[in-house]
C-alpha cells in the first residue's frame, strides 16, 4: 500500500497513512472512548471478520458491513435467519467466510447474555480496564504491544462465554479502537486529544 506524505504541522501515527478514509477513521475515531453497546457491537464485528487480514480491507467494506448486519443492531443480527445468512455467503461488500458470518450471529446473542449480566457491554468490557484509560504514552510503534495482560484477561473471559473470533490480538486491537487504550504516538496530533477525552 502506497504511503500518503505526512502533514509537517499535523503528524499522524504512520500505519493509518495508506488512503484517505484510513486517515479520516484515525483522525475521528480510533482511540476515542466509547461507551456506546452499539458501537462496541460495530467494532466486535469488525475486529472478529478481520482476523488474518487487513484493518484497511475491512474498513473498505465497512458500509457493506453496515448494510448486511442491520446498521449493527446486535438484537436484530441475533435473529438473522438461516436464508438470510446463506444470501450473505455471496454478498460481495463483506467478507464472505461462513465462519465468521455465522460467529456474528453467536456473538450478538452473547452480547446480549452479557448485557442482561451486567446491565451493558460497555460496563463489562470498561472493568477490565477497572474503567479508565489505559496511556500508553508510546514514541514508537515498537513500543505498542499487539496484546496485553488486559486483553488476555477479556479474551479468555469472552471465550469462556461463547463468543467466537475474538482472540487475544483481535481484542487488543478493539481496545485501543475504541478507547480503553490511547495507543496514538506521543507526536501524533491526536494523543493529547484523545487523552482530553479519558473519563
Amino acid at each position: 500500500m502506497p504511503i500518503l506524505p505526512q502533514d509537517p504541522n499535523k503528524y499522524r501515527c504512520p500505519w493509518c497513512m495508506g488512503f484517505e478514509e484510513y486517515i479520516a477513521y484515525h483522525d475521528k475515531e480510533w482511540g476515542v472512548p466509547v461507551y456506546d453497546d452499539r458501537v462496541h457491537f460495530e467494532f466486535l464485528i469488525l475486529e472478529s471478520a478481520q482476523a488474518g487480514l487487513s484493518w484497511s480491507t475491512i474498513l473498505k467494506k465497512r458500509t457493506g458491513y453496515k448494510e448486511a448486519f442491520a446498521d449493527f443492531d446486535y438484537k436484530v443480527v441475533a435473529d438473522l435467519p438461516e436464508g438470510y445468512i446463506q444470501e450473505l455467503l455471496s454478498n460481495p461488500g463483506i467478507i464472505r467466510n461462513e465462519l465468521k458470518i455465522r460467529s456474528a450471529v453467536n456473538n450478538a446473542r452473547r452480547f446480549m447474555e452479557v448485557q442482561s449480566e451486567f446491565g451493558s457491554f460497555s460496563h463489562y468490557i470498561w472493568d477490565f480496564v477497572n474503567g479508565k484509560v489505559i496511556d500508553r504514552a508510546a514514541k514508537s510503534m515498537e513500543m505498542v504491544p499487539a496484546t496485553t495482560p488486559e486483553s488476555d484477561r477479556l479474551a479468555k473471559d469472552l471465550k469462556k462465554r461463547g463468543f467466537k473470533f475474538l482472540g487475544s490480538t483481535t481484542i487488543y486491537a478493539h481496545m485501543q479502537a475504541t478507547g480503553l487504550v490511547n495507543d496514538h504516538l506521543t507526536s501524533c496530533f491526536r494523543y493529547e486529544e484523545v487523552k482530553l477525552l479519558a473519563r
